[in-house]
């Protein structure tokens, strides 16, 4: 099968995995893009170390945002183009603009609410036009976490709340861009709904203790923007409550982040996401701290088929810090499919609905990750 794929941010924190587990894929070119010659060119190194590497692997500079991506789009005309170089919540849609118009598909890692909203009215047109499809938000939220509740939907006969938390090891790799992603909404409004209303809740506030499975156990979260918020209601509802966290493992940056939220609320810090470095940097000195233990987990309640209550959670746990494999899972099943022709639909869209929980969990079988229904 010949397919040759533009991944964007290849050498990232999420980009790296895609780019190993595509690098497997026979008959494919995977063109490694990104600001940085050198570190494509090292990625492409250690995709090429891998005994079942069979893509050709092309490092390619590259800044996205300038004239330079359309003559690149133009030379090499890929058939796909995986946008893994976030933070997404202050970006348009001009990159998955240029890659339709070249006669890509394209795929998103996106994970900002207002940028997954307005995604499909920007540029479902578009895409009809070329008949391509453009995919945002393929990452856990919304690709893995709808996946879940679809599996679990037809096991309710009236489907009442949806709880969602994620809580990584703090061991394992965190990129600046998911770093200022959490940040940019630290402090502010976030659209929950409870008690069959919407209500208003902070970013990093409403916590809450979660125990996990073990080795993971019990971890704090707070309240979190995602895409799921706004998306989830309209799929699944009407419900009584949606409500998303996420958590650090270690106590003391989940607790000081959750200080710094009442400065951003109170007004006294404008835009946390423009410390997101200096915060990174700070957050690394624990970094021997902790585990590589993570856990993500969806919570369902409301009335079985039988008539009576019935609530079901399901949980994925990593080890070994294999948790950043689990963001990078929907966009390597959409490339898949999308290579296979077995994704006929067209549009942009979110990523929900593009692929079963099964067929996520079986891309993610050669890692230490494993699922829990309780």
């Amino acid at each position: 099968m010949s397919w040759t794929v533009l991944l964007l941010g290849a050498y990232g924190l999420f980009g790296t995995r895609i780019a190993q587990r595509l690098a497997r894929q026979n008959g494919w070119r995977l063109l490694l893009a990104g600001r940085d010659a050198s570190r494509a060119q090292a990625l492409a190194v250690r995709c090429r170390a891998d005994p079942d590497c069979l893509a050709e692997l092309v490092p390619v500079l590259v800044d996205a945002h300038t004239a330079g991506f359309a003559a690149l789009l133009q030379r090499e005309r890929p058939q796909l183009v995986i946008h893994c170089a976030g933070p997404f919540q202050q970006q348009g849609y001009a990159i998955a603009q240029a890659c339709l118009e070249a006669g890509a598909h394209y795929v998103d890692l996106a994970d900002g609410r207002d940028y997954v909203l307005g995604f499909g009215p920007a540029l479902d047109a578009l895409a009809r036009k070329y008949d391509r499809l453009a995919v945002t938000g393929a990452s856990t939220v919304p690709g893995l976490s709808a996946a879940v509740v679809d599996q679990c939907r037809g096991e309710f006969s009236r489907l009442d709340g949806i709880d969602i938390g994620i809580s990584p090891g703090n061991r394992t790799e965190r990129g600046l861009a998911t770093v200022a992603a959490i940040l940019s909404y630290v402090g502010r409004p976030l659209p929950w709904r409870e008690h069959a209303r919407p209500v208003a809740v902070y970013g990093w506030q409403a916590l809450q203790r979660h125990v996990y499975a073990t080795p993971v156990g019990p971890r704090w979260l707070a309240a979190c923007d995602v895409p799921d918020l706004a998306l989830f209601e309209p799929r699944y509802g009407p419900l009584q409550h949606l409500r998303f966290r996420a958590g650090l493992e270690l106590k003391h940056l989940h607790f000081g982040l959750w200080l710094l939220s009442w400065l951003v609320r109170a007004g006294l810090v404008r835009d946390l996401a423009r410390h997101a470095p200096t915060l990174k940097r700070l957050s690394e000195w624990f970094a021997r701290d902790g585990s590589e233990q993570g856990a993500m987990h969806v919570a369902l309640s409301g009335v079985g088929n039988s008539g009576s209550a019935h609530e079901r959670c399901w949980e994925i746990i990593a080890r070994d810090g294999d948790g950043p494999q689990i963001p990078a899972t929907a966009a390597v099943v959409v490339a898949i499919k999308l290579a296979r022709g077995e994704l006929a639909v067209r549009g942009a869209l979110p990523c929900i609905g593009l692929f079963t929980l099964a067929e996520c969990l079986r891309s993610l079988q050669p890692y230490a990750i494993e699922t829990r229904l309780r």
